[in-house]
């Protein structure tokens, strides 16, 4: 949107910035006095959206004013919000893009400029939905033969290219001469195990990246040649559209590029600030709330609105302050903080409403933490979970890179609205629909076990645990040990050194960076209470079976550049590999001496890892008790040597001069945690985006596209091809014309989905839309997806209502089929709508409750404006999928209260003429005449003169193209 719309009542409060003159804004915090102090942080930036866009028409002075009476007009009135950006993966993207290039199209036909068709509002739509995996390699530790026998000499295949070992550059201290093949990297540190292929290689001695192996470029190699016509198009788009920015393949994926690149936090156009806002086709749009941006995830015709200069429209929602109070548990990691808040708010029925954080815990939570709460907004149904900028993001940001002026400014600028949360002000907190509390102190560490990942176990109570799982018949958590056998003691001797082993020993201790433990908190936890254990003098016994598995290579990549890998390294956690390993049962055999004494004295010997899977005897057949727990927490029973142990009051073992060291001396602090996270890893990833932005990457650098204003429409593409949304634009709109003679397309019942209406998953051989790329001369093998041909308007229209769930009351069974009328014969819906629209008879559809149900979906309503469809005649509607009929030009009508089809004797063969009056108004009645002479009245549901003026100029497309005559 503008930073500055045109005629705006609100102009007299623009400012000047205190100490950058230079610098304008609107200082919403002059309006309404105390109200505005009371809003919460949410609310008050869809406030100066609604004040920096007031146009009258879009947005009125009352919505405004609306929102400031927040307190009083929750949940019973709608407000617009104008987003100051969108962000679009390429499924979603694509169809937008195709709409602007046809309108340039469209405006040039109709004698306008094509050059001023751009998105109104920065664009940013991330190619990260093209990539499958045709190539594959999964790599397993030095495993022969997993879970037990005799130890083998260990081989691994590795791929070579071109039949001969691959020799990989590596740039080297004295101890590596460089290049080193893949054997040779794998077996510099003693270690030999097949590196996953589609992870960076890295050289052992230094870590140093080399180059990507063979399974990541063919992957690659595949996704540009499958996907060539699209990315062309992605990249014509790039180069001629204002306000368009494409994140070419292999950068990311989108709401990640979004997080750590393209949010602004605040917007600086033209020394004009404003707040950084955005709506994304992508599920996890909700992320950059841990920022203080506000944002959510929308169908992709509400982003297609926004990118034209609409607003999206929203009950203007309950907000519900979460406040966090307490200190977290010592123990407590972040994913331990994480789960503990989301399981709180699922509890709390949040859904559909804000959330919104304050509070003295909450600057104990790093961003990276904020933005996984955020992330998990569908755990618990909010629409969002927002985190007011404070100190925290702003130190944040300065690791990330950036600029120190900017951030002064940025700083300024949301103190001066009321923006920046601040523990230390003693302004009043904001007035909030209620309010959850949550003390941090509340939310302790837990492991999961000793065989099922669903038994949690509190660490604080884990030894009694332990002892009440030898006591319980043998079971889902018993091992039924008798009493008097509890406590024996099997002596063992190992690599000449006499070691005892009893009831609770570990014997295998892997650190794996898997799904939730792959945030870098916690391995980094795991790494400095390794380094501050080695500095105590303790050690790790040398029969445990220790691994460390990072998930890639970037995982190593931050240990390293943090200095912790060595001190894993020193306690027995090398660098394995980056495949699936232990929680797989790839676990090296154990030592022969430690198998034959766990079975001498049926002692129950113990597993702790950091992995997903933890079934009896699947790390190893003698192991049957077994422990997911965090990475420091598998480093900690390591040293312990036992999980039958208190940390608070045993020690997990002596240091140096012979002092016991316990679990809170060496366990790292959230501050060491969050200043190493921020300094080493935050740091290093967003320089590695950040030159992967700049740079791009060869295959999309090189590719071809052509930069003429006008996109060259291939006639024989099956992926692109120019829709004819804009095929009546004239430069004045035509009255609303009379529906005369229709026929009904589809008679439908209660609840029908937009995933009834909306083309989705695979293609079906026997479908409309089969038979129309078989004739372009493709094999089933190559239909691909709808997803994969939203860009092709012939393909999505042949789709709509070709759900095999359909059922068409015409019909009396699901199936995706309807009658033509005229004719009598049962044909697929498009083949009968396009038979329709030969003759010229326009055609409607019958339906009962609650029409365009579930996601908001773009194609629900391109879809059957294509086919022909004129009006939905329903007893109610989804309320989302009525303004997108209205957006793309088809009138939704409504039943009268109590009567329906059935009530009116409607059989739905009837031929229907709805007339409409010169000027519609808000809310209207129509008259409807039926071919059997039966006459009645219906709701026409336009909602407000917005809704009016796209239906008369038919649709927010052709009313934004009519802009540009």
């Amino acid at each position: 949107m503008d930073a500055l719309r045109p005629g705006s009542p609100y102009q007299p409060i623009i400012e000047e910035l205190r100490n950058y003159p230079q610098k304008r804004f609107y200082n919403v915090s002059k309006l309404g006095g105390t109200k505005y102090d009371i809003l919460p942080y949410s609310i008050r930036v869809l406030f100066e959206s609604s004040i920096r866009n007031c146009d009258g028409f879009l947005v009125k002075e009352t919505d405004a004013m609306n929102i400031l009476d927040w307190k009083t007009k929750q949940n019973d009135v709608e407000v617009p919000f104008c987003p100051a950006r969108v962000v679009l993966q390429d499924f979603t993207g694509i169809p937008a893009m195709v709409d602007f290039a046809a309108m340039r199209e469209a405006v040039r036909n109709a004698g306008g400029d094509p050059v001023k068709v751009n998105p109104a509002c920065p664009t940013d739509l991330t190619v990260d939905h093209s990539l499958q995996i045709d190539f594959s390699k999964c790599a397993i530790q030095n495993a022969p033969n997993p879970g037990g026998g005799e130890t083998q000499k260990p081989t691994a295949k590795l791929s070579p290219l071109k039949g001969q070992p691959r020799k990989l550059p590596c740039r080297g201290q004295s101890s590596c001469k460089g290049p080193c093949s893949a054997g040779e990297l794998s077996r510099a540190s003693g270690q030999f195990s097949a590196q996953i292929e589609n992870t960076p290689i890295l050289c052992p001695f230094h870590l140093q990246p080399v180059p990507e192996p063979e399974t990541v470029l063919k992957n690659q190699e595949m996704e540009f040649g499958r996907n060539r016509e699209r990315l062309q198009f992605f990249k014509w788009s790039s180069k001629v559209f204002k306000n368009t920015s494409i994140i070419p393949p292999e950068t990311g994926m989108a709401h990640q590029v979004n997080l750590e690149y393209l949010s602004r936090v605040v917007f600086d156009v033209k020394d004009f600030l404003y707040p950084d806002s955005v709506v994304g086709t992508d599920s996890h749009t909700t992320m950059v709330n841990g920022l203080g941006i506000l944002g959510w995830g929308v169908g992709g015709i509400e982003t297609e609105a926004v990118m034209l200069g609409m607003p999206v429209t929203l009950t203007l929602p309950e907000v519900v302050g979460c406040e966090l109070t307490g200190t977290a548990s010592p123990l407590a990691t972040s994913i331990d903080i994480v789960l503990g808040i989301t399981k709180h708010l699922r509890q709390a029925e949040v859904a559909g409403k804000f959330v919104e954080f304050f509070g003295s815990g909450v600057s104990q939570l790093s961003v990276a933490d904020r933005t996984t709460i955020a992330n998990m907004c569908p755990e618990y149904g909010a629409i969002l979970s927002f985190f007011p900028v404070d100190n925290v993001t702003l130190k944040h940001l300065k690791h990330t890179g950036f600029d120190e002026a900017k951030l002064e400014v940025m700083e300024a600028y949301l103190k001066a609205v009321k923006l920046f949360r601040n523990d230390e002000s003693s302004s009043r907190e904001p007035e909030y629909s209620q309010v959850v509390q949550i003390s941090l102190s509340s939310i302790i560490p837990h492991v999961s076990g000793p065989k099922r990942s669903q038994d949690r176990v509190a660490v604080n109570n884990m030894k009694s645990d332990f002892q009440t799982c030898l006591n319980e018949k043998a079971g889902v958590k018993g091992f039924q040990i008798a009493a008097e056998k509890q406590n024996d003691v099997v002596p063992v001797q190992y690599e000449g050194n006499q070691y005892e082993l009893s009831h609770g020993c570990v014997v295998i201790a892997a650190v794996i960076s898997c799904t939730n433990n792959c945030n870098p908190s916690v391995m980094l936890a795991a790494g400095l209470l390794a380094k501050k254990a080695v500095e105590a003098g303790l050690e790790v016994k040398p029969y445990i079976r220790t691994s460390l598995s990072p998930g890639s290579g970037m995982v190593t990549h931050y240990l390293s550049s943090s200095g912790v890998l060595p001190y894993l390294s020193k306690l027995g956690f090398e660098v394995v590999g980056y495949g699936c390993s232990t929680c797989v049962g790839n676990t090296a055999p154990l030592p022969e001496a430690i198998r034959n004494a766990i079975k001498q004295g049926d002692i129950i010997a113990c597993g702790v890892l950091s992995g997903t899977k933890n079934f009896e005897g699947r790390l190893c057949d003698c192991v049957r008790a077994n422990y997911l727990a965090s990475p420091p927490l598998v480093v900690a029973y390591a040293i312990a040597g036992t999980v039958r142990i208190d940390f608070e009051t045993e020690p997990l073992g002596t240091g140096f001069n012979g002092r016991s060291i316990y679990l809170r001396d060496i366990w790292p602090t959230r501050k060491e945690l969050h200043t190493v996270e921020e300094e080493c890893v935050i740091s290093s990833m967003f320089k590695e985006l950040k030159e992967k932005m700049e740079k791009g990457n060869k295959r999309w650098n090189s590719l071809e596209a052509p930069e003429s204003p006008l996109f060259p429409w291939d006639l024989k593409s099956t992926y692109i091809r120019c829709p004819s949304f804009f095929d009546k634009l004239a430069k004045e709109p035509v009255s609303p014309q009379l529906i005369e003679n229709a026929h009904v397309l589809l008679y439908l019942g209660d609840s029908v989905t937009t995933d009834h209406i909306s083309p989705a998953g695979s293609i079906a051989r026997s479908s409309a839309a089969a038979k129309y790329l078989t004739n372009k001369g493709l094999t089933p093998r190559e239909f691909n997806s709808y997803g994969a041909r939203r860009g092709n308007d012939a393909v999505m229209t042949r789709g709509t209502f070709a759900n095999i769930k359909l059922l068409n009351k015409f019909i009396g069974k699901p199936a995706p089929k309807t009658i033509h009328f005229p004719s009598g014969q049962t044909l697929d819906v498009f083949e009968a709508a396009e038979l329709y629209q030969k003759e010229g008879i326009p055609v409607i559809i019958l339906a009962g409750k609650k029409y365009g149900l579930g996601s908001s979906r773009d194609w629900a309503a391109k879809g059957p404006f294509l086919l022909g469809v004129k009006a939905v005649l329903a007893e109610s509607y989804e309320k989302v999928h009525k303004s997108q009929l209205i957006g793309i030009g088809i009138a939704p009508l409504q039943f009268l209260p109590g009567e329906n089809p059935s009530t009116l004797g409607l059989t739905g063969r009837e031929q229907f003429s709805i007339l409409f009056p010169p000027e519609l108004s808000p809310k209207m009645t129509l008259d409807i005449k039926t071919s059997t002479g039966k006459v009645f009245s219906v709701f026409a549901l336009f909602d407000n003169d917005v809704e009016i003026t796209l239906y008369k100029n038919g649709g927010s497309l052709n009313f934004v193209a009519r802009r540009f005559l």
